[in-house]
């Protein structure tokens, strides 16, 4: 499986992913726009292990706010993704440097959340792909926690489970159900080939409705 994460991070793209999964009715599997790369030169692709966070509103004396995080976290195996639903509120920056610093020892692939992200200088620095909703200094704790680990759930707009194959690149993240993976990933390596054949053919300078005509690809 190694093998085809890498073929599949060096081939493909989220724009041919996304067509691919819209041709089998698919149609809600690229998540909103909202959620960007904080590097747009990496590339993510790896297994979603899925995180439900839940709003809170005090941080009681003594309880450890962050317990299923870590323990999320600590568990990760190599091309693994933690995926954060945390309600895209803006309230939570929920990942920053430490737990990119742990996640990228443990060789997960990136990670992916509808919330905020902080300490952006030093992920970009040490390279870990991390898409987010956006970039805010705000801490988890007294404000939401995590309340379930390796459920579906619903991510900008985007159905996840525990073991779907999640890709983001300049363009956004698409996430692969496994019900459909393979189909969808042999229809994208064709569909590459053809745009492949179809760009030598615009830059010879063939007309484009020739070549649409012959490739059927745009």
């Amino acid at each position: 499986m190694t093998q085809t994460l890498a073929l599949i991070r060096q081939r493909l793209f989220s724009s041919v992913l996304s067509d691919c999964l819209d041709a089998v009715g698919y149609r809600n599997q690229a998540m909103h726009a909202g959620i960007r790369p904080l590097d747009e030169s990496l590339v993510l692709c790896g297994r979603a292990r899925t995180a439900l966070y839940v709003d809170v509103y005090d941080a009681p004396e003594g309880e450890n706010p962050y317990e299923l995080e870590i323990q999320l976290v600590d568990d990760l195996k190599a091309d693994e993704v933690p995926v954060f639903a945390c309600g895209a509120s803006g309230r939570i920056a929920p990942w920053g440097e430490l737990l990119s610093t742990a996640a990228k020892a443990r060789g997960a692939a990136g990670t992916v959340m509808d919330g905020l992200t902080r300490d952006v200088r030093a992920i970009r620095d040490m390279k870990f792909p991390v898409f987010a909703n956006g970039i805010g200094p705000l801490d988890s704790k007294g404000r939401g926690k995590v309340a379930a680990l390796d459920v579906p759930v619903e991510v900008a707009g985007a159905r996840v489970a525990q073991g779907d194959l999640v890709f983001g690149d300049a363009d956004g993240v698409v996430v692969v159900p496994r019900a459909v993976e393979a189909q969808v990933i042999a229809a994208a390596l064709a569909k590459v080939a053809g745009e492949n054949a179809t760009r030598e053919a615009l830059a010879r300078g063939e007309k484009l409705a020739d070549v649409f005509r012959r490739h059927g690809i745009l």
